[in-house]
């Protein structure tokens, strides 16, 4: 025994499998139910469902509750089954911007507005969805990524509603609106210039589920498009083809695993065009 594992005369390894346990027939509990099924202290089961959950192999819901996380279900299932947006995201955004060292965002049409998580550099964790991050669709690369591949009506909708200038960047045109997700569609690419924020540009490639439809979208930030543009698309290109083969169920290449390398990428192939920002 090691540590405090000496409570109630049981090991650290017993508390946890009793935790474990808890959760075999794929179903979700509250922190006091935890407790009450291991036979635990509310602060010991506390303690250890926050370590396991920052391990992944517990989630925390939206209300609160916890489930297995995603290895444990490929586990019990015995195959290795898709995973979902909320399960890879996270990891996906921490290699992004470890390898970029710049902020990455995921983000998902909610209505007309973007929901979004967001991994800034350094030690602090990925954000969680929330109601209160979302993001306007229209000034944004997350944005332009998503309603490029989105239906007529989405766009058209987006445009009735009104293209807010947030600055004397944002375009606001109509006809320049639907050019720039012309643009988009074509090269795969969305790319804003200080539409959302002075300063600050965006860059964004769509993430596609198993069907093609268009699920997500992944976004850096960049301070200096001539410079910049051609290392972020290729880190880019491979986080959104990876996540997209994921969540097909496909991992034969480019493995979850696998680091974005971005230093020395390869040139973007002259039979591509390359992405431009609509003046």
């Amino acid at each position: 025994m090691a540590g405090n594992s000496t409570e109630s005369g049981r090991s650290v390894t017993s508390k946890i499998t009793s935790i474990l346990m808890t959760f075999t027939e794929g179903s979700e509990h509250s922190l006091t139910e935890i407790a009450r099924l291991a036979g635990l202290p509310i602060s010991t089961a506390h303690r250890l469902t926050t370590e396991l959950a920052s391990w992944r192999l517990l989630e925390r819901t939206e209300d609160g509750t916890y489930r297995a996380g995603l290895p444990l279900r490929m586990i019990g299932a015995g195959v290795a089954c898709g995973p979902s947006i909320q399960e890879r995201a996270p990891c996906v955004l921490e290699d992004l911007s470890g390898a970029t060292r710049t902020r990455a965002r995921l983000g998902v049409l909610h209505e007309l507005d973007v929901a979004y998580i967001e991994k800034q550099p350094g030690h602090r964790p990925t954000t969680s969805f929330t109601p209160a991050a979302t993001l306007p669709a229209h000034p944004t690369a997350l944005g332009r990524a998503l309603l490029a591949f989105s239906p007529a009506s989405t766009v058209e909708m987006t445009i009735l509603r009104g293209l807010r200038p947030y600055t004397p960047h944002t375009v606001t045109s109509p006809d320049r609106f639907r050019r720039a997700l012309a643009v988009t569609r074509l090269t795969r690419v969305a790319v804003t210039r200080w539409e959302l924020e002075v300063g600050t540009s965006g860059v964004a490639m769509p993430v596609f589920g198993p069907g093609g439809e268009v699920v997500a979208a992944i976004e850096l930030a960049v301070r200096d498009l001539s410079s910049e543009l051609k290392p972020v698309m290729a880190a880019l290109s491979i986080a959104s083809r990876s996540l997209s083969r994921e969540l097909a169920g496909d991992t034969r290449e480019t493995p979850p695993s696998r680091p974005y390398r971005t230093p020395h990428p390869r040139p973007v192939p002259r039979s591509v065009p390359e992405p431009v920002a609509v003046p």
